[in-house]
């Protein structure tokens, strides 16, 4: 059962949970129906059954590579759990359930997932080999989750949301480049060939530069955006998300973790609570919550 889990990288679902964004401010976690909650879970697990059969299709592909990898070694694949023949099954079982659950939510969401799709095959077949494109392709796929989640209620979004959906993808990207640089320095192995475009300085600046791009895009998102203006309460969301990208830089700085920021946010207590509290006072402040001694 954990190497099934481990093959479907279940840790990283939790990357999808950006399909939930429209739900959340556009009120619908508070207002909306069951179908609008039945569509929001359908396609969050669409879109996590489709990205397990894309890390399927990627371990075979690289499968040579992982075994002399220090930890990718250990992936099903690579280290013969799994043989490849399964691994297909299981890969074309995930897309046909991500699909159909895409399919039943609505052809906008099979249209955004096939997007996805070709966005997966161009990043395998040579953009994360390019730096910069890379990790831009990575961010693309963030907003593409949110992208989904919005037709899959049929609500608008807000530019802003996806402004700063892809400004914290550079940050969590490049964050995580700069990890794997540092391990390339210690082990001498490079894990993608894109790493020998980057050196240390240049991802200490992409780090910073993306960082402060994300603090500002919410920043801004929080007082002029259509949803602020009608929330006021929204700007109390902004200390948790500038706590948020804080912490995250200490960590890619002092503590060095940031090789899966996709799981980061379980293991760091700071994140989860800064998570939780973000979330709670996002719902609290599209449920009216007012701030007196702000002008309207």
């Amino acid at each position: 059962m954990m190497t099934l889990v481990r093959l479907l990288r279940v840790k990283q679902w939790t990357k999808n949970g950006f399909v939930f964004a429209a739900f959340v401010f556009t009120n619908q976690a508070t207002e909306g129906s069951a179908d609008i909650w039945r569509a929001t879970l359908f396609a969050f697990l669409g879109m996590c059954l489709i990205s397990s059969a894309t890390y399927i299709a990627n371990d075979i592909k690289d499968a040579e590579r992982d075994r002399a990898h220090p930890v990718k070694k250990n992936r099903p694949i690579a280290s013969g759990a799994i043989g490849v023949t399964p691994a297909i099954a299981i890969a074309v079982l995930c897309l046909a359930a991500g699909l159909g659950l895409g399919a039943a939510v609505g052809i906008p969401v099979l249209v955004c997932q096939a997007v996805y799709l070709g966005l997966q095959v161009a990043y395998n077949l040579g953009l994360k080999n390019m730096a910069i494109a890379d990790v831009f392709t990575i961010a693309a796929g963030f907003v593409l989750r949110v992208v989904v989640g919005a037709v899959a209620i049929d609500v608008k979004l807000s530019s802003w949301i996806l402004l700063c959906t892809g400004c914290l993808a550079f940050v969590l990207g490049f964050g995580k480049r700069r990890h794997e640089y540092h391990l390339k320095k210690d082990s001498g192995f490079s894990s993608r060939s894109a790493l020998s475009q980057y050196n240390e300085r240049s991802l200490d600046v992409l780090v910073v530069f993306s960082a402060a791009l994300a603090a500002i895009s919410y920043a801004l998102y929080s007082i002029e955006s259509e949803t602020a203006q009608t929330y006021r309460g929204i700007i109390l969301t902004t200390p948790f998300v500038l706590y948020g990208i804080a912490r995250y830089l200490l960590i890619v700085f002092v503590a060095e973790e940031t090789g899966e920021p996709e799981t980061l946010i379980l293991k760091d207590k700071h994140l989860l609570i800064t998570l939780l509290g973000f979330l709670l006072t996002a719902v609290a402040a599209l449920r009216g919550v007012e701030i007196p001694f702000l002008l309207n």
